[in-house]
């Protein structure tokens, strides 16, 4: 048997997956790491304990699914894309935590660089923001003491992960293009961004094709002997792999921490003025795919902070459950900007808004309103790029929150669109495990037809359509004032 081991390492935590030839998903070991916010809202990962964490999955997956470590021919690498570190390339130590892709605390950075914003957009297809790497790595190298005359490193968590795995530092065309300095059309760190950021090109990884080796690996020892790393992929755009959105109009919405929409737009990028962005979807085979995308701060975890902060609910599980209860009249919207609101508004700002409560508002109803307002901002998203000639026949939709049968049945509602998820919730890993075998010469690439999909036909009219958004729209005025 010839198996394909991914590493899928997440906001939240890290998981190893083992696929068979056949690109079954065998088993999966999980480990959560810290989330470190301070008082000012930052939101910080530590870079060894992510290490450290895909090491001991890694070995825990081994173990209990029984294998020979000799059969596995080839490791993928999929990664929440912007979150942002620097390390020491003698000491292969972080210089401090990384900056999550969440925490918006570079936004003095992107204040002073605002009239660089169009020059910044034409040559990245990325709107200028502290969710991006560069003002990250920029706020970094100017609030970290003791930097002189070191030898520094300036990745995001892919790069990280192959530096401490192979000693390779590299990343790939997905994840580079979310830095902000990446030119998208002449494929190539630019040298006006990097010098606009104050960021030494020399800083950065190589750019491989996302099907390249990227180097050999024995996990930190764990492993008899080294198995190269194949596939290198962001998250969203290992879901897109996954979900087989290989050809142009095809796209899909991942429902984690925070949410990616994203559709393949093929091989000339399409630059967006609705408050989308353009990215690489991936390079590989020696070609590059772009997409148009919306990136979303809180969806999964605006139910998190039911469960945690909020004390509304035992366990996310109960939220579809309890949202069903709860009165379909109620007019209670929450407009879940924590750490301000992503596309397709962009404002780093904005502060979180529960409204239109009613002396019937009571927990079920609040729930909804968390539930739905997940929904209410991935079809933000799409209705962005129907402005932009973009029409989806159906949305692929992964990621945990779609074993929520009452926002499944939702989104498809308020999209009007047919929402098509998947048996497997894992497809960021399993994607860039395909990526992976494929490259290894295990799977051919009609492996991303064999998935099985359960479909949410919308069942609700226009009429309703409209008086639900309407709401929607006016609650979120509110913050955008």
């Amino acid at each position: 048997m010839k198996y394909i081991l991914s590493i899928d390492q997440s906001t939240s935590g890290t998981k190893a997956l083992l696929l068979d030839e056949q690109g079954k998903l065998l088993g999966r070991a999980d480990l959560p790491h810290q989330q470190i916010i301070n008082h000012q809202g930052w939101v910080s990962h530590d870079p060894m304990e992510i290490y450290r964490n895909t090491i001991t999955v890694t070995k825990r997956l081994i173990e209990t699914q029984n294998i020979d470590s000799t059969d596995i021919m080839a490791i993928g690498i999929s990664n929440q894309r912007e979150t942002s570190l620097i390390w020491d390339r003698a000491t292969g130590k972080p210089i401090a935590d990384a900056v999550v892709w969440q925490c918006g605390r570079a936004q003095p950075i992107c204040d002073r660089l605002k009239s660089y914003t169009e020059i910044i957009r034409q040559k990245t297809g990325l709107r200028l923001s502290p969710y991006f790497p560069a003002a990250k790595w920029a706020w970094l190298l100017e609030n970290t003491p003791g930097l002189t005359g070191k030898s520094l490193c300036c990745g995001t968590i892919d790069a990280w992960l192959v530096y401490k795995l192979t000693g390779q530092f590299k990343t790939d065309y997905s994840n580079a293009s979310r830095t902000q300095l990446f030119n998208i059309s002449t494929l190539s760190w630019d040298k006006e961004l990097c010098q606009i950021f104050g960021i030494d090109p020399h800083t950065l990884p190589e750019v491989c094709m996302s099907d390249s080796r990227f180097g050999d690996t024995d996990m930190g020892g764990i492993l008899p002997h080294k198995i190269p790393i194949y596939g290198v992929l962001g998250d969203s755009h290992g879901a897109l792999f996954g979900q087989g959105c290989v050809i142009p109009g095809m796209g899909k919405a991942t429902y984690g921490t925070g949410s990616s929409v994203m559709v393949n737009v093929g091989k000339t990028p399409i630059f967006s003025d609705k408050g989308l962005v353009t990215s690489l979807a991936w390079g590989m085979d020696g070609k590059v795919n772009y997409v148009l995308e919306g990136n979303i701060n809180y969806t999964g975890s605006v139910i998190k902070w039911l469960v945690d902060e909020v004390k509304l609910l035992g366990s996310s599980k109960e939220a579809g459950a309890l949202a069903a209860q709860a009165d379909p009249k109620d007019g209670t919207y929450l407009v879940p900007a924590f750490t301000g609101l992503g596309a397709p508004y962009w404002k780093s700002d904005a502060k979180a808004l529960l409204c239109g409560m009613g002396r019937g508002t009571g927990r079920a109803e609040i729930v909804k309103a968390a539930e739905e307002s997940i929904g209410y901002q991935i079809s933000d998203v799409v209705n962005a790029m129907r402005e932009e000639g973009v029409e989806l026949s159906e949305l692929r939709a992964d990621g945990g929150p779609t074993r929520d049968k009452y926002l499944m049945q939702f989104q498809a509602d308020i999209l009007g669109l047919p929402v098509a998820v998947p048996e497997r919730e894992e497809l960021s890993g399993i994607g860039a495990g395909y990526c992976a075998g494929i490259a290894a010469g295990v799977y051919s690439s009609d492996i991303l037809s064999h998935i099985d999909r359960e479909y949410y036909q919308p069942q609700k009219g226009r009429d309703w359509v409209k008086a639900h958004f309407d709401g929607w729209k006016n609650a979120v005025s509110m913050l955008l004032k």
